[in-house]
């Protein structure tokens, strides 16, 4: 079985690979996927790797995964490439790849997801570890790209809660979960994973289970927490997720919701409030910008936004925008039309 690729400067196999690089564009085979093991999930370093994930995470890497393996071997898939045989000129040729396709951000979190597959590798004997330090130390993505996603102001917020009716099950519980979605901040698999023991009705504070399995506390308060008492008040208080799925008849459905199901929830009430689409995303962002506009500090803010960097956090920060747009507005460009 042979991956091919080519990686500029690169005219011989890295030591401990048995994969020859030809060309850029990988041609794969029915022969050449035919011949991969088929090892049992604890010895499969892809399935290891997505298994160490949170289910959120693990859609989105195995996405990545995929789109990967089809780079080296076309028609394949995370399953069924060789990892035993991946070299650093693989990890090379897909780092050129998805530096010419994607973003730089997109392209890391690829790169890292490609990373955690040929460390899992490692740990079960599969590479050994020179094969193994030359390919961690293919470098990540540079670059830089503006922000993507917006703001939702309070207008369209106000919108979408009055078209909340919650006089109804689903309304109730749309106008809760709209509420922690802003209110505190929380991610779409942090809402998911929220359970009636994890808030405190007393004080107010929601331990809330984060990425890498991390707890944290958010503070539901004023209109979050009215909005979440009213559907308390529907959902009763049987143990198990906050947030439930209601179904056509109106009826509580006794199961967890999905982070698909959250993104088609938001979704709905945009289009029904007449307010401009918004990814669920774009809550988390709003709450942490409106934070840093209502003069919080940016740690404090990096805290409740479960940031591991105040880097990632001041990417929120809209209010440089704002001083650039007044500093451009200063010119005068003498046009008249």
């Amino acid at each position: 079985m042979v991956m091919r690729t080519e990686v500029p400067g690169t005219d011989r196999e890295a030591p401990g690979a048995d994969l020859a690089p030809v060309s850029h564009e990988v041609v794969g085979s029915a022969a050449l996927v035919a011949t991969v093991v088929s090892d049992p999930d604890d010895r499969h370093p892809a399935l290891v790797y997505l298994a160490t994930l949170a289910p959120g995470s693990r859609r989105t890497m195995r996405q990545a995964l995929d789109v990967i393996a089809n780079f080296l071997v076309a028609g394949s898939d995370a399953g069924n490439l060789p990892w035993a045989q991946f070299g650093y000129q693989h990890a090379a040729a897909v780092r050129a790849r998805l530096a010419e396709s994607y973003a730089c951000t997109t392209a890391n979190k690829m790169l890292a997801a490609m990373k955690g597959v040929i460390r899992q590798a490692f740990a079960l004997g599969l590479i050994d570890a020179e094969r193994y330090a030359r390919i961690l130390a293919v470098k990540s993505v540079k670059g830089t790209r503006v922000q993507k996603g917006r703001a939702i102001t309070q207008v369209e917020l106000k919108d979408l809660f009055t078209t909340c009716d919650t006089s109804k099950a689903s309304g109730a519980r749309d106008a809760a979960l709209l509420g922690i979605a802003y209110g505190a901040g929380l991610r779409r698999s942090e809402i998911v994973g929220l359970n009636l023991a994890d808030f405190d009705r007393r004080t107010g504070v929601l331990v809330v289970r984060g990425k890498g399995n991390k707890e944290r506390t958010a503070y539901v308060t004023n209109g979050s927490r009215s909005a979440l008492e009213t559907w308390f008040a529907v959902r009763g208080d049987e143990p198990g997720p906050i947030f439930l799925p209601v179904n056509k008849a109106g009826r509580i459905v006794t199961r967890r919701m999905t982070d698909q199901g959250i993104y088609m929830l938001l979704r709905r009430l945009a289009m029904k409030a007449n307010v401009t689409k918004f990814s669920p995303h774009d809550l988390r962002r709003t709450f942490i910008g409106d934070l840093l506009d209502a003069g919080a500090d940016i740690a404090t803010v990096q805290a409740l936004a479960a940031h591991a960097s105040v880097t990632t956090t001041a990417r929120y920060d809209r209010r440089g925008e704002r001083t650039r747009r007044r500093a451009a507005e200063l010119l005068h460009v003498p046009f008249e039309g």
